[in-house]
């Protein structure tokens, strides 16, 4: 049976943007077909580059980043880097940038300008604060959306300070709303022939998964608090030190579970107060369920607590880092940890594209590319430049 192409074969992106949010989103559409241009300065690479640990001079971050796309160098400051970006965009379908407001406009490739060539065409904009209001202007970055969004302040222990992830968390989150805002746009123009912009800030989309805490605050005037690993709607909810030292997380939300967890740890009286009910009324008592169920743990080992755990069909994870992820059995199952070879470094483990479809999968096609190693092929085959054409370019420092 002959494979089908993948779903967004056909569909072209210009990925401009740098970091994380913006380029995470390209990444996304190439997993799945899109043919992702990455558009860097010449002399000004993408940060990521260099972000974070490298093997051998080699970016390791860039090499999943910078999976499935083309890179090509072209310096937009200039009059003739900003004519071969508007011709590009002309045989596009999306552009992705995070440029700050009004910078595209001030380099004449405003959505006006590219839009009236590609009428078809969608324009992602991923920014700190969206493109207008008081802060549009300020930079932005996902640790500033992280702190602003309310996520910083519910994250902790009561007593400490608010606490920040250890990575790009609400970059993270943009990147798969950017995604769908594509998708949605995309749909969108098969009703109306026309493309549009797109604006995102980077501080919406955490502040979306972060629940009704706008809501809750607007009907009861409550603010959330601090608590550590445990929740404010259930208990037992937290993680356990087991007698080798390693760790479990506890999850309650369900009631039966409830049930399970207090039944499994020798403590079924609790079940028969009245506050054990309500998964409110439970996190109300968080102490008494903690110490019992934390007990339990601390008498035996990891392995024990989870065999006995699933035996009891009760929910339970251990706590991984990432040497536990590579070698897990389900992980490995769903092959969410991929090999893909690599021109500088060899075979590469990764992860795996996101999802999987059964009638049109998505497939890692190539790693993250060298700076500007598309640079001919793309503005040779793509836009008709000779040779001579591309020398006097580079000379010039365009590209």
């Amino acid at each position: 049976m002959t494979q089908a192409p993948p779903p967004l074969e056909g569909i072209r992106v210009l990925d401009l943007a740098t970091l994380f949010a913006g380029p995470m989103a390209a990444m996304l559409l190439g997993d799945y077909g899109a043919e992702v241009i990455k558009v860097e300065h010449p002399r000004r690479p993408d940060p990521s580059r260099g972000h974070g640990a490298a093997k051998d001079g080699v970016g390791l971050w860039w090499k999943v980043l910078g999976r499935n796309k083309r890179a090509v160098t072209v310096d937009l400051s200039t009059p003739q880097g900003q004519d071969l970006l508007a011709e590009l965009a002309a045989g596009a379908d999306v552009v992705i940038e995070n440029f700050r407001p009004g910078t595209l406009e001030r380099w004449n490739l405003g959505y006006d300008r590219l839009a009236a060539a590609n009428p078809g065409l969608v324009l992602a904009r991923v920014t700190g604060f969206g493109q207008f209001g008081p802060y549009a202007q300020r930079p932005g970055f996902g640790t500033l959306a992280e702190a602003m969004s309310g996520f910083a302040a519910m994250t902790g222990e009561p007593d400490g300070p608010p606490t920040l992830p250890p990575f790009g968390l609400a970059d993270g989150i943009t990147a798969l709303a950017t995604a769908y805002a594509v998708m949605t746009a995309l749909r969108g123009r098969e009703a109306t022939g026309r493309g549009q912009a797109v604006d995102l800030s980077i501080i919406e989309p955490i502040l979306t998964v972060l629940g009704p805490q706008p809501t809750v605050y607007d009907q009861l005037g409550q603010v959330p608090p601090r608590t550590g690993n445990r929740s404010v709607n259930n208990a037992p909810r937290n993680t356990y030190r087991c007698s080798d030292g390693s760790w479990v997380a506890v999850s309650t939300s369900a009631q039966s579970i409830a049930e399970r967890v207090l039944r499994l740890v020798g403590r079924p009286e609790y079940i028969d107060e009245p506050w054990f009910a309500t998964g409110a009324g439970r996190a109300a008592h968080a102490d008494e369920l903690d110490t019992a169920v934390a007990a339990w743990v601390a008498g035996r080992t990891g392995e024990e607590v989870l065999a006995a755990f699933e035996e009891a069909q009760a929910a339970v994870a251990p706590v991984y880092d990432v040497s536990d992820v590579v070698a897990d059995p389900q992980l490995d199952a769903l092959e969410a940890i991929t090999t893909v070879d690599d021109p500088d470094l060899g075979p590469l483990r990764m992860q795996n594209v996101m999802f999987r479809l059964s009638g049109t999968p998505g497939a890692i096609r190539w790693t993250g590319a060298a700076h500007g190693a598309h640079t001919d092929e793309v503005l040779g085959g793509l836009l008709g430049r000779s040779a001579e054409e591309l020398a006097e370019l580079r000379a010039a420092g365009v590209i």
